[in-house]
Parts: C-alpha cells; structure tokens; sequence
C-alpha cells in the first residue's frame, strides 16, 4: 500500500469512499464531481490541507485529510485534525485504516503538530472502538450545527 498526497484524478474515487456507507450516502453523492473537484482545488492550493489516498495495486482504497491548525492553546502549539477517514468497505479488516492513521500521527509529529485530534459521528461506534484502539482518547465532546 502506499499512502501519497490526492491529485485531482482521484476525486471520482474519494467521492465515491465518502459516499460509501449508511451515514454518508445521505450527504454525498459521487454523481456529480463539481463540488468534490472544487473543494478539491482549495485544499490542494492550501499548504494547512493535506488530502491523502491509500492506493493498493493502483486502486485508491483509502483517504483522510489533515489539517494543520495554529492556535494559543497548548502554549500555542500546532495541532493537525484528521477528517475524512474512508476505507474500501471490500478493504476493511486488513489493517489499511490503522496503517493510514499512524501515517496520519506521524506526519502531524514531523510538521511540529504538539496534539492530533478528530471527530467521528456518535453513531460510529465500531470507529470509536478502532481509534481508541490507535490510542485516542474520547476526550471531548463535539458540536455541530448545519448551515
């Protein structure tokens, strides 16, 4: 497997991992490109935002995306939020989401990052159990609210 920065060529195939379950079926729909390709391009322009891919024998079987975020809190250090971890549903099971999490954490270490934190729908408890598994605390809790 090798994990490597998303070039344009693989939105098609991120759409279509963010869509790929009961929850995001709902909010995403790999039909149409436009708003993937454009939300695309600014992350890609953004040097804070990092999309990744997991490409196993030149299939994109995986995703997240980083984000580096500067702060004042924790003495003003560096934190990077995970966001939009996929992986193939035929993919599942065979350690390529650790694999991609601890590429994650290792990337936050070596741009600075002093805390790696991320969100995962209250629904998602098989995904509670994984990250807490990596080492991840449920520390907080999180909010939301639709615009």
């Amino acid at each position: 497997m090798v994990i490597r920065r998303a070039v344009e060529a693989d939105v098609a195939a991120v759409a279509a991992l963010l869509a790929d379950d009961d929850i995001g079926a709902a909010r995403e729909s790999a039909d149409d490109l436009a708003p993937y390709l454009a939300a695309f391009a600014a992350v890609d322009a953004d040097p804070s935002e990092l999309l990744v891919v997991a490409e196993r024998d030149g299939a994109v079987v995986g995703t997240l995306q980083l984000s580096l975020l500067p702060g004042l809190s924790h003495r003003g250090g560096l934190r990077a939020q995970i966001e939009g971890v996929r992986v193939a549903r035929a993919a599942r099971g065979a350690g390529l989401g650790g694999t991609l999490l601890r590429w994650a954490v290792a990337e936050a270490r070596d741009r600075g990052c002093a805390l790696v934190q991320l969100t995962t729908d209250a629904r998602r408890v098989d995904a509670h159990r994984f990250y807490e598994r990596l080492g991840f605390e449920a520390s907080h809790v999180g909010f939301k609210l639709p615009l």
